[in-house]
């Protein structure tokens, strides 16, 4: 009967409850703070991922590395050593509690604080740290759950302090060129986007202190670690500056190397594991693009991160190989040579890969790209994220990512777990902007004038 029907009749889409703006709150669209002339910074966690991050930030023009908290002692004491070898002052050291960190946000002389800890604190410290008055940075995921989220979101617009999520990917040199090339037409409308976390952790999974990712993947189902592909995904089609994802479906395929992993960590099988092995997400925006995001952080494979893109007028690709392929007509010999020897069906030669590149290399890269990649950081993508924040609160502009970013980006995880736990259903995806997604018109990092 439904194959006679003019229209076939919809799937139930299950929704979440997106709270009413609370009175006299406005959103963070486009938000600009007051600029900060010397940013000054402390940093919550010192483990894997936390010294790398001082260490960049003493690179940077204009910032001031004023206190480290670590609830290991040892760990404060190495960073310290990072500013001792740089020839830096001594920062304000706080360890040796769990509630050590609040005695950091709490001081008066902070800006910004860098939170590196475990996924479970993310939120707790961001929402503290707005509370006290501070400008946030939260690594990724920068919250696990809607609850948590929605939090982040409202403690932002009410304090009127950026939270901004730490997610590196989408200033990895691929991906900014990619993006320059997409914002300029060449790729035509841009239809479909993918992104993943592959990433077998086998050698990692002993780093995480008192084994919290291990654990974390035990207790919650679903792609809890989907930044990483889904913000170059999102930033190559507007999300949040003219689209809007609307609905996710995900499934997952059953638990094998989790559990036995619990079993050689503690020497016995857990009685259940919730996380699957491997997880696939499909998201259809407002104006009709998808988007295909997959997380497998427990089987051998080479690591992925998928990046690719689906255009009208031409194709982009990063894993296993980078390459560009276009209709003829997009490229002419001022571009690339041998124009006319473009198909569709093959990938550009290196030859005019490179000639592409040189000529669409993005700004920020021309800018400080060499520099990036000499401090480091995942090739330099973890330097530019730090320096274009520090940027863009010395000068006063809209941050490269807003506390919009933070939600969409960190929402796939708790979203898709509702998808899979209820037969692999559409869920709706929350409209966190809460009506302000169209205000702004596509995506544009932001420059001083003298520097467009």
């Amino acid at each position: 009967m439904a194959a006679c029907a003019d229209k076939a009749p919809q799937s139930a889409v299950i929704e979440t409850e997106i709270p009413e703006r609370p009175a006299g709150q406005e959103d963070m669209v486009g938000f600009a703070a007051e600029p900060i002339d010397t940013v000054r910074v402390g940093f919550i966690g010192l483990g894997m991922r936390g010294p790398d991050a001082v260490e960049r930030f003493t690179y940077i023009p204009g910032t001031k590395v004023v206190a480290l908290c670590d609830i290991d002692s040892s760990r404060v004491e190495d960073t310290q050593k990072i500013l001792d070898k740089r020839g830096m002052p001594r920062a304000a050291a706080y360890y040796g509690s769990e509630d050590a960190w609040k005695k950091l946000v709490e001081r008066d002389d902070l800006n910004l604080v860098y939170i590196v800890t475990d996924w479970k604190n993310h939120a707790p410290m961001g929402l503290y740290s707005m509370e006290n008055g501070k400008h946030v940075a939260i690594e990724v995921p920068a919250a696990t759950s809607l609850d948590e989220i929605w939090a982040l979101v409202n403690t932002s617009e009410k304090t009127r302090k950026h939270c901004m999520m730490l997610e590196n990917c989408v200033y990895d040199f691929f991906e900014l060129n990619t993006l320059n090339m997409a914002q300029q037409g060449l790729f035509g409308e841009i239809l479909h986007t993918e992104g993943s976390y592959i990433h077998n952790l086998k050698e990692f999974w002993g780093e995480y202190w008192n084994n919290w990712r291990l654990d974390f993947n035990k207790e919650h189902r679903g792609d809890v670690y989907p930044t990483h592909g889904l913000g170059p995904a999102c930033q190559l089609l507007d999300i949040h500056r003219g689209d809007k994802i609307n609905t996710l479906v995900a499934m997952d395929t059953k638990a094998v190397t989790g559990p036995e992993l619990v079993k050689e960590a503690t020497g016995s099988a857990p009685e259940s594991f919730a996380n699957g092995d491997h997880t696939m997400t499909m998201m259809r925006t407002e104006n009709g693009k998808t988007i295909h995001i997959q997380h497998d952080v427990m089987n051998p494979r080479p690591y992925s991160r998928m990046y690719q893109l689906t255009g009208t007028k031409g194709f982009a690709n990063k894993y296993p190989r980078e390459g560009y392929a276009f209709q003829p007509e997009q490229m002419d010999s001022t571009i690339i040579p041998d124009h006319e020897n473009l198909n569709m069906h093959r990938w550009i030669s290196d030859e005019q890969q490179e000639a592409l590149t040189k000529k669409y290399t993005h700004p920020i890269i021309k800018e400080i790209g060499e520099m990036a990649q000499d401090v480091g950081g995942h090739g330099g993508m973890d330097f530019i994220m730090d320096y274009r924040l520090v940027y863009c609160l010395r000068n006063g502009l809209p941050l490269d990512m807003d506390v919009y970013d933070l939600a969409e980006w960190s929402a796939m995880a708790p979203l898709s777990a509702i998808s899979i736990e209820n037969g692999s259903a559409p869920v709706a995806f929350p409209d966190f902007t809460r009506g302000a997604w169209n205000k702004i018109k596509g995506y544009r990092h932001a420059y001083m004038p003298s520097a467009k």
